[in-house]
């Protein structure tokens, strides 16, 4: 099988610009057969530091898929009313407006590859509930998907990258619309949409959802049985007390297993869990699938990082079929 992969999260260059050092990273991914392309985070631009580097980096023949959770993340913490699912007339159009300079991005992104590579894009179901002044409703978040999927994205399909929802017994990391809710917004828009909106399921956000590793099959399952389901993106959690922290959204890596040299002493992303959401996403054919991992201690070096990669796609890969 091969991944896509969120290398940002990975990236030894994710707070001070190191071009030697990221450069070495793309370097390695790029001798990774396995490795199809890359999950490229917008934040009103392709690349935290350098968006033009990042254009002449990439290996030409791999597949992107972009996600809007780094930006829609810097902008809730300007304006909690931010997002698609806003009931803010102001904070919707936002959100539409910064998926709009996405879809512009998007265009960037297939010229420096030379053709359309960009096979999906992430957006979220905003804004995070249980802030001061933040709501969100499942009808604004359908008419919001109904408006950008008109929009021509290249061959790119739009889809929901669901992340934890709002639970009453802890606190949430996002705290967007729950699953059954965005599955509901993606029916009502459907009917306007040019190509069917999809669903990816970020492994570790849905556990930290509920605090329980099942959940991540579940709603893999959830999803493939309302027949949205799209990608899937394998992140860790745990609830020890690791150097990831204990039920943070921190990327944390797989667990320990045979075969592999790196790994999470404590993740709850084991080989089991991970044949399990193969399980319940067998039917057609996924649009992705991908690794989203970081790496502890922060100054590790890139072999480490690199290591990290190439055991989580191996584990995927053989429990992939």
């Amino acid at each position: 099988m091969r991944m896509i992969v969120g290398a940002y999260a990975i990236s030894p260059a994710a707070t001070t610009w190191d071009k030697a050092a990221e450069t070495a990273l793309y370097d390695g991914l790029k001798t990774m057969r396995n490795v199809r392309g890359l999950e490229v985070p917008f934040t009103g631009t392709l690349h935290r530091h350098d968006e033009s580097w990042l254009f002449a980096a990439i290996d030409k023949s791999w597949d992107f898929v972009v996600t809007l959770i780094p930006g829609t993340m810097g902008a809730l913490q300007q304006n909690p009313k931010f997002g698609l699912a806003s009931a803010d007339t102001a904070g919707r159009k936002a959100a539409i407006d910064f998926a709009r300079s996405a879809r512009e991005a998007v265009g960037r992104l297939n010229q420096a590859a030379g053709r359309n590579a960009v096979i999906a894009v992430e957006v979220q179901s905003a804004p995070s509930l249980g802030k001061p002044g933040a709501a969100s409703s499942v009808g604004a978040f359908a008419e919001s998907l109904g408006e950008i999927t008109c929009w021509d994205w290249q061959g790119a399909r739009i889809t929901i990258e669901h992340c934890d929802a709002l639970k009453p017994t802890h606190p949430a990391a996002k705290g967007f619309l729950p699953l059954a809710g965005e599955l509901e917004a993606i029916e009502k828009a459907n009917g306007s949409a040019t190509k069917p909106i999809g669903v990816a399921i970020n492994w570790g956000r849905s556990v930290l959802e509920t605090r329980r590793a099942e959940t991540g099959a579940e709603h893999v399952a959830e999803a493939r049985k309302a027949g949205a389901l799209s990608g899937i993106m394998f992140s860790g959690a745990s609830g020890a007390a690791t150097p990831y922290g204990a039920w943070e959204d921190s990327h944390m890596p797989h667990a320990p297993a045979p075969g592999l040299t790196h790994a999470a002493e404590g993740s709850l992303l084991t080989e089991a869990e991970i044949r399990r959401c193969f399980e319940a996403a067998a039917g057609p054919a996924l649009d992705f699938v991908g690794a989203k991992i970081s790496v502890r201690p922060a100054d590790a070096p890139v072999s480490t990082r690199l290591g990290l990669i190439r055991d989580l796609v191996t584990l995927v890969g053989r429990n992939a079929a």
